[in-house]
């Protein structure tokens, strides 16, 4: 013997559980008794029967069979037909026998209690049937039965004023929520605008009218009863309201139809989102690049130091400010394909192409032109202000030998012009032409002044001084005029040598005094020259060679001192004699300009010039120790930083296949590792900086390392988009899991089969181990199937097998995806199984964005069954799954 839970926890949600220990409230009572009266009777009626009252009408158990039999379209075994108490014990236990075999849990409740025509009982009883064969079935979106009933009505009722459905009692007082679910499947029935809140009776008594006469559904409830009582009956409501969804039943279809093509739609719109942003971000990239480049390649050099160096700067804010937005977006730009082509293979979609010129190859190509260009100007940059600094250099140097030179030949065209010889005396004569000869040799001196005048103006041409023109004209000036001094010394000398015959002596030594001072006076001039010279450096090895240099030049000086000495002797010893033969001297040489106060002067001025030489020599020793500084400073942190960046980027090399745990663990992980990353930026910024000291300071080489600042920016960039690249494949791969219903478990076999057969360890499987990996997984390969396999996951012919690619082909072997036949299958429920749908359909069946996307894109169908403005679906399904318009 059965007995009869009726508090049937398989269907109900606790709140509805029936209290078998408390009485019915009498309103409820009442409500639920003419509710399953009404409810037995539209069944009972097909067999030609019906029940007046549901505590006697059932008591011999007779029509509870026959209730039974109808609504599950199943025979029972044959009635008792016995009148006594037995028989009808028998006939009850017979139906609930018949109720466990359903799956019903009953207890609590025995034949008995019906036969008694205990009331309360016996609508449990019936509740517990209406539960298993008019609710019990009722599911949306995977709820229970009251959930999804209460779903249902939701829904359905949603677009209409003054309907808000949260219950089975209160929220159906006014009638209007009937009346909404009538007018939504049946508007040719109720005009729902002419409805009045503040008139619930005649709300209700209209819905129940129509639902008797046009839907079959009989009256089961009372209009006054339901608005009178402070809360109606769930149960009575729901038994109702259960009525009107089979009635509706074939919309249901329709409605589950319309949540696929809209959830088909929402992945198209997306992706095609998608590849809007894509195409925008690639537009702008290559935009940037395009503009980039003529800057870049504009090598027009300035003519000015300061203007050369303003460059650079520009330079420097372009690589600090200007570029790293850009690489980030390219990464981005990447990181959105993958994403895009993912969920494009996972909706099961063709893969994005995007325009032409647009591709990521595209990308990659244009920006390794702009590095390219990027490189070089960088380079002519640098050329440019060493050879700026070098013809600042070469100019000065001219300016000062050309000022020495023209100092020196200051007035001599003048006293190579006097005729002075003609009216002088014999010894006159003689002075004037050892004179003249001192001459010659001081002028021979000077030639190679004018040499190295005319080598330098000849480097400032080679090197596009931008002041040639005033060099040259000097420099030509300079040699017209030595070439005219030639002149006037050999017309000079051949009108002394005329006259030379007719005198007979010479002042030995005058001349002797005038040929030792002149060479010694050469040789200050020369030293003087030396030790004002300008220099230009740029290690401590060429400042010791000049320190040595210079070092020797002062070794010297004691011997030209002892030359000082010899010379100023014989003007000594010419006094001497001048003293004892009583000789009175003209106070000058007739041999030469030169006195022996003017030795002296500048003796004095050499050994004045060696001291300031030896400072400007240790200044630029400090200097050069300085930028040795700057070397080995930025050398010690390259050292670190190239090394560190190396190991980073193989550390992410393995990352992908060691990494353990769940895909959000693993995400976690690498944000973590990403972050470690960014954290250690404060150190390139360091080395940017000393690089930027080191490049104002004109230091272009540094033999303490191998790492220039180019090499360690290229190194970041690429650790930075590695990284990011590394977490976009797990992203993916969540994607992958979520969107296929992979389990944790199943991708963490994947990985683990992976890792075994990744035996070089660098996240890639070559043809032979995949082979191996598949057949241990189960799969049965032969030439052909593997061929095509591995052009599944080698589209591109580069013969090894990543990871990412591996995951999509084992989650294609393992999930479902949706199909074009599955949404055209769906379109052709929603339009009742015609082979057109109509813009009123779309719109009443879908949400209404989903409904204009469908109208904004269908072609209009051309069959001859269809009506002005139909629709064809069935192209359009196809369409959804082909290639994509951008």
């Amino acid at each position: 013997m059965c007995h009869l839970d009726i508090e049937e926890h398989q269907y109900m949600s606790p709140e509805d559980e029936w209290d078998r220990d408390l009485l019915l409230d009498p309103a409820w009572e009442k409500q639920q008794r003419k509710t399953f009266t009404a409810w037995c009777n539209s069944h009972l009626r097909k067999a030609g029967t019906q029940i007046e009252n549901i505590e006697d009408d059932f008591r011999n158990g007779l029509k509870l069979m026959l209730l039974l039999e109808v609504i599950s379209g199943e025979r029972l075994p044959k009635p008792d037909k016995g009148k006594m108490r037995f028989h009808k014990i028998a006939n009850v236990n017979k139906a609930l026998d018949f109720i466990c075999s359903k799956g019903v849990k009953l207890v609590s409740i025995g034949a008995e209690e019906i036969v008694d025509g205990n009331t309360k009982m016996t609508l449990g009883m019936i509740w517990t049937i209406i539960l298993r064969f008019a609710i019990q079935d009722i599911s949306v979106e995977e709820t229970s039965a009251k959930e999804g009933l209460l779903l249902w009505c939701q829904r359905k009722t949603a677009p209409y004023r003054n309907v808000n459905v949260q219950n089975f009692h209160i929220s159906w007082k006014d009638g209007l929520a009937l009346c909404a679910l009538i007018h939504r499947h049946r508007p040719d029935l109720i005009d729902y605008s002419k409805l009045r809140k503040d008139d619930p009776i005649g709300n209700l008594n209209t819905a129940f009218e129509v639902a008797e006469k046009y839907l079959d559904i009989p009256k089961m409830l009372d209009a006054e009863d339901i608005v009178n009582t402070p809360k109606p009956d769930e149960k009575a409501i729901m038994t109702y309201v259960s009525c009107f969804y089979h009635a509706f039943a074939g919309a249901e279809q329709a409605e589950t139809a319309a949540n696929r093509i809209c959830k088909v739609l929402a992945v198209n719109q997306e992706n095609e989102k998608l590849m809007e942003e894509y195409e925008k971000l690639a537009s702008e990239l290559l935009e940037w690049i395009r503009k980039t480049i003529p800057w870049l390649e504009n090598r027009m050099a300035e003519q000015q130091m300061k203007a050369m160096q303003q460059k650079l700067e520009d330079f420097r804010d372009y690589r600090r400010i200007h570029k790293p937005p850009r690489v980030q977006e390219k990464c981005q730009l990447e990181i959105n394909f993958n994403t895009l082509q993912t969920k494009l293979r996972l909706s099961n979609r063709p893969a994005f192409m995007p325009s032409e010129g647009k591709m990521v190859s595209d990308i990659a190509n244009a920006w390794k032109g702009l590095e390219q260009v990027e490189k070089g100007y960088e380079e002519w940059l640098l050329t440019e202000i060493r050879r700026l600094e070098r013809l600042d250099h070469l100019a000065e140097k001219f300016k000062q030998k050309c000022s020495l030179h023209q100092s020196w030949t200051s007035g001599k065209e003048e006293l190579l012009s006097m005729k002075d010889y003609e009216s002088a005396s014999l010894m006159e004569i003689r002075a004037l032409m050892r004179k003249h000869e001192a001459f010659e040799s001081d002028l021979a001196a000077h030639q190679d002044r004018v040499e190295q005048i005319a080598a330098i103006a000849q480097e400032l041409n080679e090197l596009d001084y931008h002041d040639a023109s005033s060099v040259n004209a000097r420099c030509q000036g300079i040699c017209d005029q030595w070439d005219n001094l030639g002149t006037l010394t050999q017309k000079r000398r051949d009108s002394l040598e005329r006259v030379e015959k007719l005198w007979e002596t010479i002042d030995q030594l005058y001349l002797e005094f005038a040929k030792r001072a002149a060479p010694f006076n050469n040789w200050m001039d020369g030293a003087m020259e030396d030790l004002q010279d300008m220099f230009i450096v740029h290690s401590t090895e060429e400042i010791h060679s000049l320190i040595t240099a210079h070092d020797q030049f002062k070794a010297t000086l004691p011997e030209a001192d002892k030359e000082r000495m010899a010379t100023m002797g014989i003007q000594s010893e010419i006094v001497k004699i001048a003293q004892t033969y009583g000789i009175k001297l003209s106070g000058v040489n007739p041999y030469t300009n030169l006195s022996p106060q003017d030795i002296t002067n500048k003796w004095e001025a050499v050994k004045h010039l060696v001291p300031l030489r030896d400072q400007m020599l240790q200044e630029e020793v400090a200097r050069q120790q300085a930028n040795e500084r700057l070397r080995r400073q930025f050398a010690a942190q390259a050292n670190i930083i190239g090394p560190w960046i190396q190991t980073k980027m193989e550390e992410i090399g393995h990352v992908s296949v060691d990494i353990a745990g769940s895909l959000e663990e693993q995400m976690n992980n690498l944000k973590q590792y990403e972050q470690n990353i960014i954290n250690y930026k404060c150190n390139i910024d360091k080395l940017e900086g000393d690089h930027q000291l080191s490049q104002e300071s004109l230091i272009f080489d540094n033999k303490h390392t191998n790492y220039t600042m180019e090499h360690i920016r290229v190194g970041w960039e690429q650790l930075l988009t590695t990284i990011a690249r590394t977490i976009n494949e797990v992203e993916n791969q969540i994607l992958t899991r979520d969107a296929k219903g992979i389990s944790q478990e199943q991708l963490n076999e994947f990985r683990a089969s992976f890792n075994h057969f990744d035996r070089k360890r660098n996240g890639m499987m070559d043809p032979d181990d995949f082979r191996a990996c598949l057949i241990s997984m189960g799969y049965d390969l032969g030439e052909v199937e593997f061929a095509r396999i591995m052009t599944l996951v080698d589209s591109n012919n580069t013969g090894v097998v990543t990871f990412q690619a591996f995951i999509d082909f084992m989650t294609r072997e393992t999930a479902e995806t949706d199909t074009a036949d599955q949404v055209m299958a769906s379109f052709k429920i929603l339009a009742s199984d015609k082979a057109y749908i109509t813009v009123d359909e779309l719109r009443r069946e879908l949400p209404a964005e989903q409904a204009e996307y469908c109208i904004s894109r269908m072609t209009r169908y051309i069959g001859a069954d269809g009506p002005a403005g139909a629709l064809d679906y069935i192209s359009f399904s196809s369409a959804l799954y082909g290639e994509s318009d951008l």
